[in-house]
């Protein structure tokens, strides 16, 4: 099989103790991350919801910048419709220039409604702000002075005085299961990543490769600057010393993670989630995976081979589970 290379995706979800320890002790996982080589870490954005203390990605991002030196570091994803696409465009050109130009930036519109309204923002409308804000963020990063005029943003001959480290701007991301989207990502040529049983990533990873190869050469794509994009699977992982440890410690992160994922739809009344996150269909579909070492190496190849997808995203439900010991186990074995 091809090379895979391995991330590690993040919601920062809240756990027992402060969060300032919480932050604190991310950090320091993620320096032990640099150190195994992990190719990259992602942060999701969430807001007022247990399951992300890091609203604002580019916060904690510029801190692991300062903690780290060779692991790529990116937003898993921005939610532009919540964002002024011009104040976006100054926090991403100086969040790849304090990174080295590390940024992977990862761009969408939401998955909760709930989130959206909080903001005052229309789910209905979410798609249109979210093409417009990408095309002001974008014409943004690669020139001098900024115009653009839409529907929901308008800005006139603005100076863009501070640009990326990256030319013309840092690699794209895109995750998403839909076919409309997946063409969408495809035909751009985003990073993609995909959740879900390995059958389903694969026809969803199948569907991106048509699209990408019958429009890798055109010269709009809005990320034809990374030649060769990476295509990945995201999977719950957690490792220990036995598989029925390992268990335990699953079954007590699943839990705190799922009541962290599922809170602000609840609070609405709305169980539409609930068979997604579940313990039993996390189990079903290989999303969640834990065990010794070997038991999970073969888990992840096996999802790896089934989904054709080139990178896997490994991440604890519970973030309090990620460990210094888990990434030595990643560092000191054999990969594939």
């Amino acid at each position: 099989m091809d090379q895979v290379s391995f991330g590690v995706f993040d919601w920062l979800d809240r756990g027992t103790g402060p969060v300032n320890r919480l932050y604190e002790e991310r950090l320091k996982l993620l320096e032990a991350a640099d150190d195994a080589g992990f190719f990259c870490y992602h942060l999701a954005e969430h807001h007022a919801t247990p399951l992300g203390m890091a609203p604002s990605p580019a916060l904690f991002l510029a801190a692991a910048a300062q903690h780290t030196s060779k692991i790529r570091l990116g937003p898993l994803v921005y939610l532009l419709p919540l964002y002024d696409p011009l104040r976006l465009i100054e926090e991403v050109a100086m969040l790849d220039q304090l990174s080295g130009g590390r940024l992977e930036l990862g761009v969408g519109r939401g998955v909760s409604p709930y989130e959206l309204r909080n903001f005052g923002v229309d789910p209905e409308n979410s798609r249109a702000m979210f093409d417009e804000a990408l095309a002001v963020v974008l014409k943004g990063l690669s020139a001098e002075r900024l115009d653009f005029s839409g529907a929901y943003y308008h800005y006139a001959d603005v100076p863009m005085e501070l640009h990326s480290l990256q030319q013309p701007y840092p690699p794209l991301w895109y995750p998403t299961h839909t076919p409309s989207s997946i063409e969408y990502a495809g035909r751009h040529g985003f990073n993609f990543v995909g959740l879900g049983p390995a059958a389903a990533v694969r026809e969803h990873t199948e569907a991106y490769r048509r699209a990408w190869g019958a429009h890798k050469h055109d010269p709009a794509r809005l990320n034809g600057h990374v030649a060769a994009p990476k295509i990945g699977i995201l999977r719950l992982v957690v490792v220990a010393d036995s598989d029925s440890e390992a268990e335990a410690a699953a079954r007590a992160a699943h839990e705190t993670w799922y009541r962290s994922i599922t809170q602000l739809w609840h609070a609405h009344g709305d169980h539409s989630i609930d068979g997604l996150f579940s313990w039993e269909s996390s189990l079903a579909t290989k999303s969640l995976v834990y065990g010794a070492p070997g038991r999970v190496r073969e888990d992840i190849q096996g999802s790896s081979q089934r989904a054709a997808a080139i990178m896997s995203s490994a991440r604890s439900p519970g973030g309090r589970y990620l460990s210094n010991r888990a990434f030595g186990r990643y560092a000191s074995s054999p990969k594939r």
